[in-house]
C-alpha cells in the first residue's frame, strides 16, 4: 500500500516544479483518493501555465475564405463548387493553441470532471481553467500517442503536465458497460514508473556525488557480435570511487511468485536474472565492485524480503520499500540503503 500524500512527495522529486510556492497548499492538504490529488495537482498546473502562455505551434488549415490566403487549391476550389460562390478552398498554416499536448490535457480534465473520486472544489477548480481551452479539441483516450509529444521553453512545466495526464489516462480510461461510460479505479499497478523515476530523482537530489543515472550496460561477449541481444537499460545505477550499485525497481500486487504444488515462496525467477546480468556484466573486470538491489515496493503481503547475497563475487540484494510509512520513514529506508551499500 502507499499512502496518498506520499504520491505527492514522490512527484515533488519527480517534477522539480511542485516544489515551487504555488503548490504547498497541496502539500498539507489530506486526500481520499490519488484522482483527487491528481486533479488538484493539474487545475494548478495548468493554471501556472495559463500566466505563462498556453503552448501554440504552427498547424496546417484548410478553409473556404472570400479573401485568398494562403496555397489557393484549385482543383478542391472546382469538385466541391466553392468558386460559384465566390470562395476559394485556401491552405495556410495557422499559430493556434488547438495543439496535441493541450488536447491531451483537455481531455485529461474532463475525464477527471467526471470522476465521482474528486471534490468539487477541484472540479470547480478545474472547470474555470478549462473556460481557457474551449477553442481546443478532446481525444478519445485510447487513441492518444504518448511518444513523439515536443516540449519547447516552456517544457518543465508542460512535461510535468502530461506525465500527470498519463498517470490519469492509464489509470481512468473509460469503459462502456450498458450503454454508459464508467471509470475504472485506479489501482496500484499504475504507479510502477512513477516509483522507478522517484527513487532516481531521489538519489540524484540528496546523492549528487554518487552520478545517479539510468545508464545501459554492455554485454560481455568473446567474439563481438551482440545481434539480437536485448538492451540492458539500469533503472538507477550509483557510483562511489570504485564502487557501483545497480537498482532494479519493482512495483508489483505481489512480491514474491508461490510454487502452487509446494506452497513454496521464492522471488521472482525473472526479476533476479536481470539483476544478476546486470551485474556480472557490469563487472567487466570480475573486481566485485558492482553490487545490486532489486528494490520492491511494500505490499500487503505477510512475508516480504530483505535477503543479501554473494553471487561469484558480486553482493546482491533484495529489498522492499515501504511506502505506506511517513515520507521520513521512507528516506531513511533509502538512505539506509546507501549505507549498507558502502559497508
Amino acid at each position: 500500500m502507499i499512502k496518498i500524500q506520499n504520491i505527492y512527495y514522490m512527484l515533488a522529486y519527480t517534477f522539480q516544479v511542485l516544489r515551487k510556492d504555488s503548490y504547498k497548499k497541496i502539500a498539507v492538504e489530506d486526500f481520499k483518493y490519488v484522482e483527487d490529488l491528481l486533479a488538484a495537482i493539474l487545475a494548478k498546473g495548468i493554471s501556472s501555465q495559463i500566466k505563462r502562455g498556453l503552448g501554440r505551434e504552427y498547424t496546417p488549415c484548410t478553409e473556404s475564405l472570400s479573401t485568398p490566403h494562403g496555397k489557393i487549391n484549385i482543383s478542391e476550389s472546382l469538385k466541391t463548387g466553392m468558386i460559384h460562390k465566390k470562395q476559394l478552398v485556401c491552405e495556410f498554416d495557422e499559430f493556434s493553441e488547438n495543439i496535441y499536448s493541450n488536447q491531451i490535457i483537455k481531455t485529461t480534465a474532463m475525464l477527471l470532471i467526471r470522476s465521482h473520486e474528486v471534490k468539487l472544489e477541484h472540479k470547480k477548480a478545474l472547470k474555470k481553467v478549462m473556460l481557457y481551452f474551449h477553442t481546443i479539441d478532446t481525444l478519445h483516450p485510447s487513441s492518444i500517442q504518448w511518444t513523439g509529444i515536443k516540449y519547447h521553453s516552456h517544457s518543465a512545466t508542460y512535461k510535468m503536465l502530461i506525465n500527470i495526464c498519463y498517470l490519469v489516462m492509464n489509470a481512468l480510461l473509460p469503459t462502456i458497460q450498458a450503454g454508459s461510460k464508467k471509470i475504472s479505479q485506479f489501482k496500484d499497478e499504475h504507479l510502477h514508473r512513477l516509483f522507478e523515476k522517484f527513487v532516481l530523482a531521489y538519489y540524484r537530489k540528496h546523492y549528487p556525488a554518487y552520478n545517479a543515472s539510468a545508464s545501459r550496460i554492455d554485454w560481455i561477449v568473446d567474439d563481438g557480435v551482440i545481434d539480437l541481444l536485448p538492451t540492458m537499460q539500469t533503472d538507477i545505477t550509483l557510483k562511489y570511487n570504485e564502487k557501483i550499485l545497480i537498482i532494479d525497481t519493482k512495483y508489483y500486487g505481489s512480491t514474491l511468485q508461490t510454487h502452487k504444488l509446494y506452497n513454496r515462496h521464492s522471488i521472482h525467477s525473472g526479476n533476479l536474472y536481470q539483476i544478476f546480468a546486470y551485474v556480472k556484466n557490469k563487472d567487466i573486470n570480475r573486481s566485485g565492485n558492482v553490487s545490486g538491489v532489486l528494490l520492491y515496493a511494500k505490499t500487503d503481503e505477510t512475508l516480504t524480503p530483505n535477503n543479501h547475497y554473494v553471487m561469484s563475487g558480486n553482493k546482491i540484494s533484495v529489498k522492499t520499500l515501504d511506502l505506506d510509512k511517513s515520507f521520513e520513514g521512507i528516506e531513511s529506508q533509502l538512505n539506509n540503503l546507501i549505507h549498507e551499500w558502502l559497508a
